[in-house]
């Protein structure tokens, strides 16, 4: 019995002892914290990243803690912040971190109390900026290199450009109108075409481009420079009155006094039939060529017309698919010894001054009038069609009814 009592009696001072040493140590741990409880603000949510130049913005949903005052925001390793105060309740915080680098950052944002209790950090990370090398890499839009320009009846040109990036925001033209006053139209990404009114024809049209690196970009990046559109011409017709016939050695002939070369100026419009056409006589076999004198020289030779001869009900006449326009400002010592048909006769060409202005390629049975460009790099007077296939297949006879040229300018 007496021992039971100590065994209590022990047990009770035990729980007592225990009782103390955990006072103790709550005492301990409230001294740590100099007598206060940790208190955390309400953290940021989700932000969003809007890039700009050299500066970027950060935008997040408030907090519902009323308690909040501010909003710092850490970077470059917490070298760097800045703080962003509050007054009142607002629904959407935002701001702006100016003098960047071009670089790509981490950042990390606190809420603050009035007593400074700060929130959990909230880490947004791979934040891009941009700057002078992105600007450097941009491009002004491109042009429609097939079919650039329509020039329209009432002065005003059409101008065709290819689908831009989607991050293309718009692209300044700038053009001289008419009266040669400067001029300037936006064209918007939406757009491929853009009309100029009143152009003074042969004037500089220049266009510049702008961008932004991301959707919610804050600032948008302009190419550094003004790119050139191709040139916008008009085409004024050659005078057919002063083109006169020349024949070289080894050109072919034509078929009969009646069917000249000069056929091809005589004004008719639309295909001909015999004998109101050009008939070679026969004595070339193809490739052959004609030749022939503009009367003055032209110093942006750019556009011709060919039309065929006028098929018969059950006839396949000898109207070219392929012919060659070449030209030259001079005809001295102009004369090719070779053969037209002379695997050579195309470098005998170009080293006695002729110029290859354009290869004509036709789909069709060659009939119809049909126009080609073409590439002038030279003033022109003399010009020499080199036929290399005729819708028949024949070998030695081409037909046509008539030949224009148009001079840019």
């Amino acid at each position: 019995m007496k021992n039971l009592i100590y065994i209590l009696f022990g047990c009770i001072l035990s729980v007592i002892w225990y009782g103390c040493q955990k006072d103790n140590h709550a005492t301990d741990f409230k001294n740590f914290l100099d007598g206060h409880e940790i208190v955390y603000t309400g953290a940021v949510g989700t932000t969003i990243i809007q890039p700009g130049n050299l500066e970027v913005a950060l935008k997040w949903k408030a907090s519902t803690d009323p308690t909040i005052v501010k909003y710092v925001v850490y970077y470059n390793n917490k070298a760097d912040s800045q703080v962003v105060k509050i007054a009142g309740k607002t629904d959407t915080v935002r701001t702006v971190i100016k003098g960047l680098s071009e670089y790509t950052y981490s950042f990390t944002i606190f809420s603050y109390d009035a007593k400074g209790n700060k929130s959990i950090p909230t880490e947004v990370n791979n934040v891009k900026v941009y700057g002078p090398v992105y600007t450097s890499k941009l491009l002004n839009r491109g042009y429609d290199a097939v079919n650039p320009y329509v020039l329209n009846n009432d002065g005003s040109v059409l101008l065709n450009f290819i689908t831009p990036d989607t991050i293309n925001i718009k692209t300044i033209i700038k053009y001289t109108n008419v009266a040669g006053v400067a001029s300037t139209v936006t064209l918007l990404p939406a757009n491929n075409s853009i009309t100029l009114p009143s152009f003074k024809v042969g004037s500089a049209i220049q266009y510049q481009s702008s961008y932004i690196p991301e959707k919610g970009a804050i600032d948008t990046f302009t190419v550094a420079s003004f790119s050139t559109f191709p040139k916008v011409y008009s085409y004024v017709q050659c005078d057919k009155s002063l083109f006169k016939e020349l024949h070289l050695p080894n050109d072919a002939g034509a078929y009969e006094s009646g069917t000249s070369i000069s056929k091809l100026w005589d004004g008719s419009v639309g295909p001909q039939d015999y004998p109101n056409i050009f008939h070679s006589d026969g004595s070339q076999k193809l490739p052959h060529c004609i030749t022939f004198d503009m009367g003055k020289l032209y110093d942006n030779l750019g556009r011709i017309e060919e039309t065929g001869r006028k098929e018969g009900v059950n006839d396949k006449y000898h109207n070219p698919l392929d012919f060659q326009v070449w030209g030259t400002a001079d005809i001295t010592n102009a004369a090719t010894t070779l053969l037209s048909s002379d695997p050579g006769w195309e470098a005998e060409a170009k080293a006695k001054g002729w110029v290859l202005l354009k290869e004509c390629l036709r789909t069709d049975d060659g009939q119809a009038p049909t126009k080609f460009d073409l590439t002038s790099t030279t003033s022109v007077r003399y010009i020499r069609i080199r036929v290399m296939k005729v819708y028949s297949g024949n070998d030695s006879y081409s037909n046509m009814s008539e030949l224009t040229f148009w001079n840019k300018q």
